[in-house]
């Protein structure tokens, strides 16, 4: 993984059998008072981390790509930017590099194909007789339930 300052490396996966490498320009980092764990200095220091990444603009990605990732994270762009947030560490730098290794795990899930479309098969014929021949065994076994015919009513 990249260190914080860095191109973003993602590494090779489903949909990017290379890899990905993102600009450092192209990633835009805000620091804010985290109200994740901390100490004396928690409501003095800007430990909390928000990486953006311009999908829709971005450099990195080719034509197919792109189209993918923006279907993919429809509901988390806002105007094409994708935005992770990390507080979880007190100290900055560990927040800054737990928002790339976030941000770098959303594009690889968004950039994997979709999983091939199921085929629905049919039951064998062997499976359909064993079935029906169940489902008869059942109904004897229940029509022996009932009452006997004949017997004497005491």
């Amino acid at each position: 993984m990249s260190r914080p300052g860095e191109d973003l490396v993602v590494p090779s996966g489903p949909g990017i059998p290379q890899g990905l490498r993102i600009p450092a320009a192209e990633l835009v980092e805000r620091f804010s008072r985290s109200p994740g764990p901390g100490g004396q200095s928690v409501n003095t220091t800007d430990s909390r981390v928000e990486l953006g990444y311009d999908v829709l603009r971005s450099t990195a990605l080719t034509e197919p790509r792109r189209e993918r990732a923006l279907a993919r994270l429809a509901g988390q762009l806002v105007d094409g930017t994708l935005v992770v947030a990390a507080s979880e560490h007190r100290s900055q730098h560990r927040n800054r590099v737990a928002a790339r290794e976030r941000l770098a795990t959303t594009l690889r899930e968004a950039l994997a194909p979709p999983p091939p479309t199921r085929r629905p098969t049919k039951p064998t014929k062997g499976s359909k007789r064993r079935r029906l021949e169940a489902k008869r065994q059942r109904g004897e076994t229940k029509s022996l339930r009932g009452r006997v015919r004949g017997a004497d009513p005491h």
